[in-house]
């Protein structure tokens, strides 16, 4: 009676963690299904599998810098629109000049020149649609001993305005738009790798702890196989005391009691093992009691029937897997460098206007009759006056002009576009192949999935009849019909078919945990933190894959699937 007791406590344990299991795989991922216990002492944590889930994806040092990606994405982005910011130039100059004569016309055998001041103000800036203008304000103050001119000081001011707009080439896109538009598809891939990060953070806790879980439960099955072996050990010692059993039969007891000893050794060797593994996704390291902290499950292995529609499984893939969305995304991106390129290769045609303005005042000199004639008198028009010049658009001056330039014969750019669209061509078959490995993996996990709840069916059937032949065996033992050895094999028997019960256990929750993941992530992948970006120019940048303009999608595919899951092979 006393092991049918063991067995109907065991199953009252596994029904009571189901329910509780069950519970929180509904509860939202990353969120706590509930407060953590109070610790029973300062060195033990107890948790559930949604705490340890969101205390790695605030602790764990890899979630960490994957976070960083998206951060340096923005940066990126803001360096490519960067172009089209305003430029401000200003310059500010001293000068003085002594020029020999060269004519009878220079005013002298030679003469100077003095610059006293002159300054330039200027803004020039590129525009998202592909044109670009100028203003540039120039003033200068400038006295000459040249008999011939007749301002000393000379004050001259100019106001020019100049504005291009491409008509063909760089009209629907140039450089700066291919960097900007590239720099925006790489922050959203930096967005689908935090999020594929986050997916394959919570697997890889959520198998850390139902190992750890398993391991504290495989613990109690050796425990109870080993109480088993001493009380048999008992039970022989008193009918080797009585007569009844020969002594040689202790020598056997103690070997399977030494035996089911080192199994025990071996199990708390394991439980601190998954403890370490867990330790490093969840926790702190900067914390004190790092390596010194306890980790106790609050939820252990459960099993809870499910009903698995694959095509909908599939068809959630297909739309949600990180891995497919960066492929995506590189398609994209390089589609905008095909666009570039085709723009590229026509003919090179702009229209650009250019008008300007001009003001001269300073001491101007009043000549009488002859050549150069007597200098008579003087009239003073001041800075104010120079000024009035532009504002009223006295003297303005203006250019329309048109410019084109087209090489002849077959140009770098065609030769560029014809390689691109190929490999564009051949991503799009790299995409569908893919998704052709994507479906065959998720089939694969959800078949799995279905394997291992039969398989936790049949372990517990194989359990509840091994529990009942121990205690047949035992009551035959008792009445003389049996053996010591066929006792300690049945025991064994028993022992092994808890934690082939328990393994099923966790292998149908790895496959739960693998099929919800799968429809997010690819099963094989690792933490990264992609910062690559393409800010180059010209037909050479890169795109957003890593790749030349149009080129295959390497950077965004780097987490394709080829393997099946292997979540109830460990």
């Amino acid at each position: 009676m006393r092991i049918t007791t063991r067995a109907l406590a065991l199953l009252l344990l596994l029904g009571v963690a189901g329910a509780t299991t069950s519970a929180a795989q509904t509860a939202a991922p990353g969120q706590p299904s509930g407060q953590a216990a109070p610790p029973a002492d300062g060195l033990t944590r107890r948790l559930t599998v949604e705490e340890a889930v969101r205390l790695a994806l605030e602790n764990n040092l890899g979630l960490r810098a994957a976070r960083f990606a998206p951060q340096v994405q923005d940066l990126a982005v803001a360096q490519a629109r960067a172009a089209w910011a305003p430029t401000f130039t200003s310059t500010v100059v001293q000068a003085r000049a002594d020029t020999p004569s060269t004519s009878f016309l220079s005013g002298g055998q030679s003469f100077t020149t003095d610059n006293r001041l002159a300054t330039n103000v200027s803004i020039q800036q590129l525009l998202p649609f592909g044109s670009s203008y100028s203003v540039g304000w120039d003033t200068s103050r400038a006295t000459t001993t040249n008999l011939f001119s007749n301002f000393s000081p000379q004050v001259r001011s100019t106001l020019a305005l100049h504005f291009q707009q491409p008509l063909l080439r760089n009209r629907l896109i140039d450089v700066s738009r291919q960097q900007v538009l590239l720099s925006e598809k790489n922050r959203d891939i930096a967005d689908v790798e935090v999020q594929q990060n986050v997916a394959i953070m919570s697997r890889t806790v959520r198998n850390a702890y139902w190992d750890l879980a398993f391991a504290r439960a495989s613990l109690q099955v050796q425990q109870q196989s080993l109480e088993l072996a001493q009380e048999s050990l008992r039970n022989t010692r008193a009918r080797v005391d009585i007569g009844t059993t020969p002594p040689i039969d202790i020598v056997e007891a103690e070997a399977e009691v030494a035996t089911r000893q080192e199994a025990v050794i071996l199990a708390q060797a394991s439980i601190e093992t998954a403890e370490d593994a867990l330790r490093a996704l969840v926790f702190d390291p900067a914390m004190p009691d790092f390596w010194s902290v306890r980790i106790e499950p609050g939820d252990l292995p459960a099993f809870q029937p499910a009903a698995v529609s694959v095509d909908a499984v599939v068809r959630s893939a297909l739309d949600r897997r990180t891995d497919l969305l960066q492929a995506r995304r590189s398609l994209e991106a390089n589609d905008i460098s095909i666009r570039y390129i085709r723009n590229q290769a026509m003919p090179d045609v702009a229209a650009a206007f250019d008008y300007g303005l001009a003001g001269l005042g300073g001491t101007q000199f009043l000549r009488g009759a002859g050549f150069p004639g007597p200098i008579v008198g003087e009239s003073v028009r001041g800075f104010g006056s120079v000024l009035g010049d532009l504002f009223t658009n006295a003297y303005p001056n203006w250019q329309l002009s048109l410019n084109v330039s087209y090489p002849i014969g077959r140009s770098a750019q065609e030769a560029n576009l014809a390689r691109a669209r190929l490999q564009y061509t051949q991503s799009q078959t790299q995409l569908r192949s893919q998704e052709l490995q994507v479906v065959q993996q998720v089939r694969t996990t959800a078949r799995q999935l279905l394997t291992n709840q039969q398989r936790v069916q049949t372990t517990r059937v194989s359990r509840e009849l091994a529990e009942r032949r121990l205690d047949a065996e035992q009551r035959k033992f008792a009445a003389g019909t049996s053996t010591s050895f066929v006792v300690f094999q049945v025991q064994r028997d028993l022992a092994q078919a808890r934690n082939n019960e328990l393994r099923a256990v966790l292998d149908f929750n790895r496959s739960v945990v693998d099929l919800d993941t799968v429809q997010q992530a690819p099963l094989t992948g690792t933490i990264t933190s992609s910062t690559s970006t393409s800010l180059g120019s010209g037909a050479g940048s890169a795109s957003a894959s890593g790749s030349a303009p149009g080129g295959t999608t390497t950077g965004a595919t780097t987490g394709a699937t080829t393997g099946s899951t292997t979540s109830a092979q460990r």
